[in-house]
């Protein structure tokens, strides 16, 4: 049963999302060790997410929209972000007075990733509709479905791992120019996942970005 549920995450891991740019950013910059501190914060954001969904947390009722508190936490994380990254490129920082918005070392990044993976507020709502789906359709018990969901978060480990490794072989070709472009790059599409999840709040609510 882990090995189905790893199957079944390294698919959704395939939706790339500001996750993923943000540790393979992470990793071409400052390499892999300060990526793989980021990849453990994540995993063990989301690995507190598949617990709380596990355990049959719910954070809606049946047929009701997040609200709009929600929807606004996780945008507006993703704009700080994303605006901070933009400003690199003209040597600026939106966020003079916050330590881990321009910390460069492992502790720094694991804080920022932990954040930026922890406000997303689908995701707990994500891994509660996915194992209760799953439960059903294959008929899992307590145990069954606890070792689904280890496996989905093994996905997350190793899909992140890999992302941080392709990300520090980049390390040695991105020089300083590259590197404001690439802070801008990434900014440009941490703003579109912002504005993205914005729409989803006012149109309908849908699976999470990351």
């Amino acid at each position: 049963m882990i090995l189905r549920g790893l199957k079944w995450g390294l698919l959704l891991q395939l939706a790339v999302g500001p996750v993923c740019l943000f540790i393979f950013r992470a990793a071409s910059l400052q390499g892999f060790g300060a990526a793989f501190a980021g990849v453990i914060a994540v995993s063990l954001a989301d690995g507190l997410y598949i617990l709380a969904a596990l355990r049959g947390a719910r954070m809606l009722g049946a047929g009701r929209r997040p609200g709009g508190a929600l929807y606004l936490i996780g945008a507006g994380t993703l704009l700080l972000f994303g605006l901070n990254m933009i400003a690199g490129m003209f040597d600026l920082s939106l966020l003079p007075s916050i330590p881990l918005s321009q910390g460069t070392g492992g502790d720094s990044l694991f804080i920022r990733a932990f954040l930026l993976t922890a406000s997303n507020p689908l995701t707990l709502l994500f891994w509660t509709g996915v194992f209760s789906a799953k439960m059903i359709e294959l008929r899992l018990g307590g145990g069954e479905l606890l070792q689904f969901g280890t496996g989905c978060l093994l996905a997350t480990v190793l899909f992140l791992t890999g992302v941080a490794l392709l990300g520090h072989l980049a390390h040695a070709f991105v020089t300083p120019l590259a590197a404001k472009w690439l802070n801008f790059m990434t900014g440009i599409l941490f703003l579109y996942y912002a504005f993205r999840l914005i729409v989803k709040w006012i149109v309908k609510p849908a699976e999470p970005t990351a």
